[in-house]
């Protein structure tokens, strides 16, 4: 994004927007994360702890959410800058 435009209040301003959406987009995420592994992992409620089978399914929906998250992230960059350079190009 290009601000050299903007006056140096308008800059950070604008900084300031974005980091509250990049905030409010990772909470998004985290809270996705937490709600899907716990409804696929946690229904055993007799006991206080997790079991070692919960624990285990709940690590590797974590993980697996976060690898997933990580290349939807990188094929949005490059479609991202695919777009730029087609716009370049014009």
């Amino acid at each position: 994004m290009d601000m050299s435009g903007l006056s140096s209040a308008e800059q950070a301003q604008m900084v300031q927007i974005i980091e509250k959406k990049q905030m409010r987009d990772f909470m998004n995420l985290y809270s996705s994360l937490v709600e899907r592994c716990f409804t696929s992992c946690c229904n055993d409620f007799t006991s206080r702890a997790l079991s070692s089978k919960e624990e285990g399914c709940l690590k590797n929906c974590a993980e697996k959410f976060m690898k997933y998250s990580e290349r939807a992230g990188a094929r949005f960059a490059e479609e991202n800058a695919e777009q730029m350079q087609k716009q370049q190009q014009k």
